[in-house]
C-alpha cells in the first residue's frame, strides 16, 4: 500500500452543484470589488469570496485535477498582476500631481476629462488589484495547504 496515490473520489451530486454555484460566487465576487469604491465591500473582500469559488472548485474536484489546470506560476503572476496594478495607479498619481505629490490621489490622473470619473475609474482599477491579490494568494496558500496534507496522508501509508 505504501506509495499508491488515494484517488479523488467522485461525487456527482458536488460537482454537479458546484458547477452550478462557482459562476455565480465569481458573479457576487466582481460586483463586490466594483461595487468597493462606492459602498461596502472592495477589493479585499471581493478577493475572498473570489478565491472561495476557487477553493469550492478544487475540493469539489480534487486537487490532482485542479493543480494540473492552475499551475503555481499562473498564481505567482496573478499576486504580482494585482500589486503592479495597485502601484500603478500610485505611480500615475505621483506622476500627474507633481507638485503636490499625493500618492493615490485619483482626480488628477488625466484618464477622462472629469474629474469625478478619473476618481472613480482609478478607484476601481485600484479595488481590481486588491481583489486580484487576494484572490491569487488565497488560492495559492490553500494549495500549499492542501498539498501537504496529501503528502503527509502517502508518508503515512
Amino acid at each position: 500500500m505504501k506509495g499508491e496515490k488515494i484517488p479523488h473520489e467522485r461525487d456527482i451530486v458536488v460537482e454537479t452543484v458546484s458547477r452550478l454555484m462557482i459562476p455565480f460566487i465569481q458573479l457576487f465576487a466582481l460586483y463586490v470589488i466594483i461595487h468597493g469604491a462606492g459602498g461596502p465591500g472592495g477589493g479585499f473582500q471581493g478577493g475572498v469570496i473570489f478565491g472561495s469559488s476557487f477553493v469550492l472548485f478544487i475540493i469539489a474536484f480534487g486537487i490532482g485535477r485542479v493543480g494540473k489546470r492552475i499551475p503555481e506560476g499562473i498564481l505567482t503572476l496573478l499576486t504580482s498582476l494585482g500589486v503592479y496594478i495597485f502601484a500603478g495607479v500610485g505611480l500615475l498619481c505621483l506622476i500627474f500631481t507633481i507638485g503636490a505629490v499625493q500618492y493615490l490621489n485619483y482626480g488628477f490622473v488625466p484618464l477622462t476629462s472629469h474629474f469625478e470619473e478619473n476618481r472613480a475609474l482609478c478607484m476601481d482599477l485600484v479595488e481590481i488589484g486588491i481583489g486580484i491579490t487576494v484572490m491569487a494568494a488565497i488560492t495559492s496558500i490553500f494549495f500549499d495547504l492542501a498539498w501537504g496534507r496529501s503528502e503527509k496522508e502517502e508518508e503515512r501509508q
